[in-house]
């Protein structure tokens, strides 16, 4: 459970680190776990999510491993995202007992070379009507400012919606929210980053000798309806809490299916792959571009 000050700063800063939800080892043996889905994946697909604007951040060529649909790889990845630390504490932020799964998506920064992300939202890529939609980053190892930890605009969610640019990946205009000007969050392995779609965020280059390997998870209250039908993923809609009061006998997000809506002008964000490798869907319009977040 989150202390009521925890829950006040999120409301004022629209982000909070709660450090130490998992223990040491718990986060070792989750890092040991992604790093091997990874190694499985690389085998057998191209893993890098790269975004082609990074490289306004960095001239450096620099890689980013990732695999989206975590709980169709993983059992014990899934039951981190189902554990009551977890689940509670997202559903105070949320305000709401029941906490429904929109995505998730693992990374691997590598060491030396691990690509940074612009600065950016995600909320104009999965639009909710009540904007209930947060981000959780849970830290499977220590991610120190050089292993280009997470940044964050202080209480930019406030602000609402932003315009973002399209070239290279969607992001926020660099000479406008430049990567030094944010709010470094370095984290310790077991430490999770909570955050509101709308609050701007980036991260920097993992120039370190170690790898930076996190888990991000996207949950949402199951009565707050997309704005528009898109980013549609494999496993979305998995309860993590509470029940959704809007499901019907054998439905998946059910108004998703029965009430279409107009198309993201951005179009699907999972590029309209759902599948292809156990659920990467590794699309080009995903929040980042066709990248995953952070």
């Amino acid at each position: 459970m989150l202390t009521q000050a925890q829950v006040d700063f999120y409301r004022e800063h629209g982000y909070l680190l709660v450090e130490g939800m998992f223990s040491a080892e718990e986060a070792a043996q989750f890092r040991v776990e992604a790093h091997a889905v990874i190694e499985r994946l690389r085998s057998i697909s191209e893993v890098d999510a790269t975004w082609t604007s990074a490289r306004a951040v960095t001239a450096t060529k620099t890689s980013l491993l990732h695999c989206h649909n975590v709980q169709f790889h993983s059992a014990l990845l899934t039951r981190m995202m189902l554990d009551e630390r977890f689940t509670a504490a997202a559903a105070q932020i949320i305000g709401s007992p029941n906490v429904q799964l929109h995505h998730n998506k693992l990374f691997i920064k590598p060491s030396e070379k691990g690509s940074p992300f612009p600065m950016h939202q995600d909320q104009p890529f999965f639009p909710h009507d009540n904007d209930s939609m947060i981000a959780a980053v849970v830290h499977f190892d220590n991610a120190p400012l050089e292993k280009g930890c997470i940044r964050v605009v202080d209480k930019s969610y406030k602000n609402g919606p932003i315009p973002h640019v399209a070239d290279g990946g969607w992001h926020l205009p660099f000479d406008q929210y430049p990567l030094e000007s944010s709010v470094a969050c370095p984290a310790k392995a077991g430490d999770v980053l909570f955050f509101s779609y709308l609050t701007v965020h980036g991260s920097g280059v993992n120039t370190s000798s170690e790898a930076r390997t996190t888990m991000l998870v996207q949950m949402r209250d199951p009565e707050d309806q997309p704005t528009i039908v898109t980013h549609l993923s494999r496993g979305q809609g998995m309860m993590l809490r509470g029940v959704d009061p809007t499901a019907s006998a054998g439905s998946n997000v059910e108004w998703s299916l029965s009430t279409p809506k107009p198309q993201s002008a951005m179009g699907d964000p999972m590029g309209g792959t759902m599948g292809g490798m156990g659920g990467m869907g590794m699309g080009m319009g995903d929040p980042m571009g066709g990248k995953p977040t952070m």
